[in-house]
């Protein structure tokens, strides 16, 4: 059975730094695992996505070169947000597929934590 906890979300001002946490269980060695988020009013989108074996990452164009996803052999998976901006606000979730896929195809994944919320001030 698949479980996903998200952790480490708050408030901080514009320019700061965050970092979430997302505990995972039941995960295949071929698992890919995301960080997403979503706006009110807005569709979720994706963040970063990592792949379980390897490691191989990719990011939304919106977050390249601020945000940094990682994950250790504890099975936790983390995302470390930096130079934080007010349009960064939003309730962020961790998602994962039993897929290979690095497709950031928001329905692809099947598995979703309970989301953490995120609030940056200008």
């Amino acid at each position: 059975q698949v479980q996903l906890a998200e952790s480490g979300g708050g408030l901080v001002q514009a320019g700061e730094s965050l970092k979430l946490s997302c505990a995972t269980s039941g995960l295949t060695f071929t698992s890919v695992v995301g960080w997403f988020r979503q706006a009110p009013g807005k569709e979720r989108e994706s963040v970063a996505l990592i792949r379980r074996s390897g490691g191989t990452t990719r990011y939304g164009n919106t977050v390249k070169g601020r945000f940094t996803i990682s994950r250790d052999f504890k099975n936790t998976v983390y995302l470390e947000m930096n130079s934080l901006k007010p349009e960064d606000t939003a309730i962020y979730y961790c998602g994962a597929k039993l897929s290979f896929s690095l497709s950031d195809v928001v329905s692809e994944f099947n598995y979703w934590g309970q989301g953490t919320q995120v609030t940056v001030s200008s």
